[in-house]
């Protein structure tokens, strides 16, 4: 014991037995005080000071060990509360997850409204694009900012992400009438810049998410596919048309979906350049599509008239006429989803869930597999217009896979759930 003490704290214990042992009448502590004391003095007074301590000190000693003991459980029972909730959590990030009104993060830098979003496919990073004519870079699990991206001129419209895994880069597309191309694992560097379109340029899309074709639409009423390695305006594809808004290729990048100022959305062979249906249905103009994942096809396929094949190619635009309207493989109207007040924003698939966001300020949360029923409503993440909204990849965690959303909005703010 007098290893684990200062010399003080053992002279202590020391005396502290032996005036115990004197207080019970045990008649040979003088052989024990001669051991312990050198100077073989203890006298009455100083004995009567350390009575009763040993038992005190026992005392404590005891209490502390039931208080260790009790806290012990406690942890115990909130380690099993917590991996319950995990669970829990896990699985609505699964299947049933929507956003609340309280989003983990609220990005703010922008100086202007925020037009675009795109997440990395790999790591933890989320650009946005504003009105401010600059592009940020987030980390979105931990909400900082990373760095700025300088280079357009006027505001940037589109992002996204893609090319192989060992070329992963960031393209942006602006009124400016350009495309850029940025390489994150050289700190962003804007590696080629893209030019031909006559006017602004509204989106860009990879055409396949490991591929090197990109896609742009303009104000131009052109369609453009770009190899980013050279920088070649492979195809042009003239709509014929007015303003196309918004872009989204099918999964394979057979098909393009282009949506805009004539109220109709069309499908497009890339192959070929050739239109292969026309949505028709919508009274304004369309600023959104979206074209399904194949975890939405099951829901897809039930609604309507008519069933659709699960394999086919499903499209979800959003309009100015307040209204979504869902459409299959052939084109045909499959559901129009009415309850946003204004001008539907944005469009973003999430398993048997449509999410949209609006100018009316709120996010809606549509149950495919109820038939496109309206589920949930989230006001007051914003006082002004939602911009954009975007799914970032899904992420393996302990206990099983979460999701991250992020949603932009003219007060300049990026939020993020997950």
């Amino acid at each position: 014991m007098s290893q684990l003490l200062t010399p003080r704290q053992a002279g202590e214990l020391h005396k502290a037995i032996i005036a115990y042992l004197s207080s019970i009448n045990v008649k040979s502590t003088a052989i024990l005080q001669e051991e312990l004391f050198i100077d073989g003095t203890f006298e009455d007074a100083t004995r009567k000071k350390y009575e009763g301590l040993l038992e005190r000190k026992w005392t404590s000693i005891m209490r502390l060990n039931r208080r260790i003991q009790e806290l012990e459980a406690t942890n115990e029972k909130l380690e099993t509360q917590l991996q319950s909730a995990g669970t829990v959590r896990s699985h609505h990030d699964s299947t049933n997850w929507l956003p609340d009104a309280q989003p983990r993060h609220a990005l703010q830098s922008h100086r202007d409204g925020i037009t675009c979003m795109a997440f990395h496919p790999v790591y933890s990073s989320l650009a946005s694009g504003s009105e401010d004519c600059t592009i940020k870079i987030w980390d979105w699990e931990y909400g900082q900012l990373e760095r700025t991206l300088k280079g357009h001129r006027r505001p940037v419209l589109g992002l996204d992400y893609g090319g192989p895994k060992d070329q992963i880069r960031l393209a942006s597309c602006s009124s400016d009438l350009t495309i850029k191309i940025w390489d994150p694992s050289n700190e962003y560097a804007n590696v080629r810049t893209l030019c031909g379109h006559d006017h602004s340029v509204s989106a860009v899309r990879f055409l396949t998410p490991n591929g090197n074709l990109l896609v742009s639409a303009s104000r131009d009423a052109s369609i453009r596919i770009w190899d980013m390695l050279t920088g070649y305006c492979v195809r042009t594809i003239d709509s014929q048309g007015e303003w196309i808004r918004d872009i989204a290729p099918s999964l394979d990048g057979r098909y393009v979906v282009s949506a805009g100022n004539d109220r109709a959305a069309t499908i497009w062979e890339v192959s070929s350049g050739d239109a292969v249906a026309r949505l028709l249905g919508h009274e304004n103009k369309i600023e959104c599509c979206v074209v399904a994942p194949t975890a939405s096809h099951e829901y897809l396929a039930t609604l309507g008239p008519k069933k659709s094949h699960e394999e086919g190619l499903f499209v979800a635009t959003g309009s100015r006429d307040s209204t979504i309207k869902l459409w299959n493989e052939r084109g045909q109207l499959i559901k129009t989803l009415a309850g946003h007040d204004t001008w539907i924003r944005g469009l973003a698939f999430h398993g048997k869930y449509l999410l949209s966001v609006s100018d009316d300020k709120t996010i809606r949360c549509w149950d495919l597999s109820q038939d496109g029923r309206l589920v949930k409503t989230v006001r007051g993440t914003s006082t002004q217009f939602l911009s954009c909204i975007r799914w970032g990849p899904s992420l393996l965690r302990s206990g099983g896979t979460s999701h991250v959303l992020a949603i932009g909005s003219a007060d300049s703010n990026v939020r993020v759930w997950m």
